[in-house]
């Protein structure tokens, strides 16, 4: 899930430099969910990883 979040974000920056605002808007807003939810699947992994530990 990572990847592709740096994938969008990479499609952002790109659109961004080239002018497509409508396309780099999409794409930023997709990178920024998709990261929010990665760090959020990250810390509930972190959380419940440690509350198994024998």
């Amino acid at each position: 899930m990572l990847h592709y979040t740096i994938v969008f974000l990479v499609v952002a920056i790109i659109a961004g430099v080239l002018g497509f605002t409508g396309i780099a808007a999409g794409a930023a807003e997709i990178a920024k969910i998709l990261f929010f939810l990665f760090l959020i699947l990250f810390v509930l992994s972190l959380i419940f990883g440690r509350s198994r530990v024998p």
